[in-house]
């Protein structure tokens, strides 16, 4: 059992992108899609899916290279950890390297990317930053 599996998913694609794998997997979750979704539409991932296993399922990553071979994430950071929550409002979500980088909030609306966050005017929990 992990206590915090955001953060497993987040050093997952972080050793996957050191040893420039092609694909990484997951054990699945709705929260793990959901971010898996918004790293889709920012264009840091290739692509997803879900494998179905006979337990939970598995969430496959595509990652992303530039044609030199670069990874397209460059970091990841988990902000808000099972001990400490931290929550912010629709006024002050974070830029993350002056708007290269994205932050995954968990708002009353679902998850979302904080591009998302400021249009609607909404604010949550900020669970990661992604650059």
């Amino acid at each position: 059992m992990l206590t915090d599996p955001i953060a497993d998913m987040l050093t997952r694609v972080r050793n996957a992108v050191m040893i420039k794998a092609e694909k990484v997997d997951i054990p699945a979750s709705r929260m793990k899609l959901e971010i898996a979704k918004i790293l889709k539409e920012e264009g840091f991932i290739r692509a997803y899916k879900i494998l179905k296993d006979k337990k939970q399922g598995v969430l496959r990553i595509t990652l992303k290279y530039t044609p030199d071979n670069q990874a397209v994430i460059t970091g990841l950071k988990r902000v808000s950890k099972p001990g400490r929550r931290v929550y912010t409002n629709k006024d002050a979500i974070p830029m993350v390297m002056g708007g290269v980088g994205i932050s995954v909030l968990s708002t009353s609306r679902g998850v979302l990317g904080d591009k998302t966050c400021r249009r609607d005017k909404v604010g949550g929990e900020v669970l990661c930053y992604i650059w």
